[in-house]
């Protein structure tokens, strides 16, 4: 089978080698890939400044969707036939987050990624894939997907008529305003690019703010609220954006921290506790978060948005396109 290894760091310098085609022992299940999606976590992991660490050789990529084509012995779960996505913490299956298991992360050196065209996986690391979907959209949830239901669902609580803020245009901030309207909930949305603006209003944002013309933008949407602030903010940026996050939220409000994109500037908690503000840490979640989302996106019809989709061969323009920020939705692989 053919795979993409990290043999020294460098999107340049990733790598297609021939590998033997794994068989499944008890427990386990092959599944043939045929489609990855990219986080820029990935760009990072290939780039070296993820874990610079990092034991290599390593296959990259966590988020992917493929058929099942063999079982080993004892697996219950699965059949040949079924399609299944992975979950990006191997190890997390329901409850909430411990140690032992976010060291089973895949595709970052602790477990090789889903970017070969068949890959093992223990039979409790994998969900079904929404039957509407196709196995690029399904390629498109394991991360981004997941962390924007555990920030609004699982730590939000997020309930109709509440007000949702989301920062950038990124995967996670995209799944989180089609959850929050999916919810009926109400989204205000900030972008540098009024082009992709237009475009969050056309998945339901009901409000949107381009943070370069109107840079004071936690003004804004205290505006919009007529001075309360919003319920939830999905904050992906970090010290840069979080003081605004915090002016933005309303007293005893809801901030989702999962981003460190923007690392400028100090932050002062004062705020939090005299707000009494719940911030929360969000790195993706649990199979059990997983399944209840799938649940969800089938009741609701909806659709992953899809910026550009790559063919197996092209996962280094793919990397070079995430790293220049100018996708909107997600970025697949096509094997």
């Amino acid at each position: 089978m053919r795979a993409y290894e990290i043999e020294q760091f460098g999107i340049d310098n990733l790598t297609i080698v021939e590998r033997e085609t794994p068989r499944p022992a008890s427990g386990e299940v092959l599944v043939k890939m045929h489609a990855a999606s990219l986080n820029y976590r990935d760009v990072m992991v290939v780039s070296g400044t993820y874990n610079p660490r990092m034991k290599l050789p390593a296959i990259p990529f966590s988020d992917g969707a493929g058929e099942v084509v063999e079982i080993g012995e004892g697996v219950m779960k699965w059949s040949v036939g079924d399609r299944v996505c992975s979950t990006v913490i191997a190890g997390w299956i329901d409850g909430g987050p411990r140690a032992e298991t976010a060291k089973t992360a895949i595709g970052a050196g602790g477990s090789d990624g889903v970017l070969s065209e068949y890959r093992l996986f223990d039979e409790s690391s994998l969900v079904s894939v929404p039957e509407h979907l196709s196995f690029e959209e399904a390629a498109t949830l394991p991360c981004a997907a997941v962390t924007a239901w555990n920030a609004l669902v699982v730590s939000g609580n997020i309930k109709p008529g509440e007000t949702v803020l989301t920062l950038g245009t990124g995967g996670v901030s995209i799944f989180a305003i089609q959850l929050a309207k999916a919810f009926g909930a109400t989204v205000i949305a900030t972008s540098s690019s009024d082009e992709k603006l237009e475009k969050v209003k056309a998945l339901g944002a009901d409000h949107v703010i381009n943070y370069r013309t109107r840079e004071d933008w936690d003004k804004a949407v205290l505006e919009i609220t007529d001075g309360r602030g919003v319920d939830h903010v999905v904050e992906v940026g970090g010290t840069g954006t979080l003081t605004k996050s915090v002016k933005a939220v309303r007293v005893g409000g809801h901030i989702a921290l999962i981003g460190a994109l923007d690392m400028a500037g100090e932050f002062n908690p004062i705020p939090v506790f005299m707000k009494g503000i719940r911030v929360q840490g969000i790195f993706v979640g649990s199979r059990q978060m997983f399944d209840d989302m799938n649940e969800k996106i089938t009741v609701a019809k909806m659709h992953p948005v899809i910026d550009r989709t790559f063919e197996f061969e092209e996962a280094i323009e793919a990397l070079r396109y995430m790293e220049s920020g100018a996708h909107f939705g997600k970025i697949v692989l096509r094997f």
